[in-house]
């Protein structure tokens, strides 16, 4: 096929670049940039647990995330939630996606009695702001985790494994890696994974837009994923040791 719009090959991911420390009063932030896309992550530590875990009894500590579109990074504006007085029913999603996709990269127990919330504000949407910020989330975590080592806040990492994700679809017949909003607007198919760099999967998202898709489009997309995905994890890790 012949390459696409901005010159990516189907299984390219767009430039990625991690800007550490971008908010400087979180314990560990990043701005993640995907292409034209771009995500505030900051990772925030209190030193304690949500009160359902103290009824409950239950040890270690909690991971929390909420996500966020600003006004103006979508070509119409989009209003704040705050002018509904509710969440968008799209927000309340992703971010319960972000949670438990950094939850499955952390030991909760050696965490310990601390609550790490995720706040991922989006400045620029165009395609992927949910595998962005998942991505980004990630290394705000790390760079979090780093600070509470130094500090002698805490004596082990509390991480597992990196966690990334990378949006995939079937457009115009072909299978493309990390969708812009233009390909995503057209793909008949798409799918959304969320892997570790141990290579096990944490959450995979895939529908049909009015299509279906056959076994052999589903085996193409988790391996073009995957092969994103190993570029993620390497520009996550020049971002942390940054």
């Amino acid at each position: 096929m012949p390459p696409r719009h901005d010159g990516r090959l189907p299984d390219h991911i767009r430039p990625y670049l991690f800007t550490p420390d971008f908010a400087r009063h979180a314990t560990g932030s990043v701005l993640a940039t995907c292409g034209h896309t771009q995500v505030i992550c900051a990772a925030t530590i209190q030193n304690e647990v949500p009160r359902w875990m103290k009824v409950q009894n239950v040890s270690g500590g909690w991971i929390t995330a909420e996500y966020s579109m600003l006004p103006y990074s979508t070509l119409d504006r989009k209003p704040r939630d705050i002018s509904k007085g509710r969440l968008d029913g799209r927000s309340v999603e992703i971010q319960r996606l972000i949670g438990r996709s950094i939850r499955a990269a952390v030991d909760l127990e050696k965490l310990g009695p601390r609550t790490l919330t995720v706040d991922c504000d989006v400045l620029r949407a165009d395609g992927g702001t949910r595998t962005t910020a998942i991505t980004g989330a990630y290394v705000a975590v790390a760079r979090a985790v780093e600070a509470l080592l130094a500090d002698g806040s805490l004596k082990q990492s509390p991480l597992k494994a990196q966690i990334a994700a990378v949006s995939v679809g079937v457009v115009g017949g072909n299978v493309l890696v990390d969708l812009d909003y233009e390909e995503d607007k057209e793909a008949s198919v798409d799918m959304n994974i969320v892997m570790t760099s141990k290579g096990q999967f944490v959450e995979v998202q895939a529908s049909g837009e009015e299509s279906t898709f056959s076994p052999e489009e589903l085996a193409a997309m988790v391996a073009g994923a995957r092969q994103g995905l190993e570029k993620l994890f390497e520009f996550q890790a020049a971002a942390i040791s940054y």
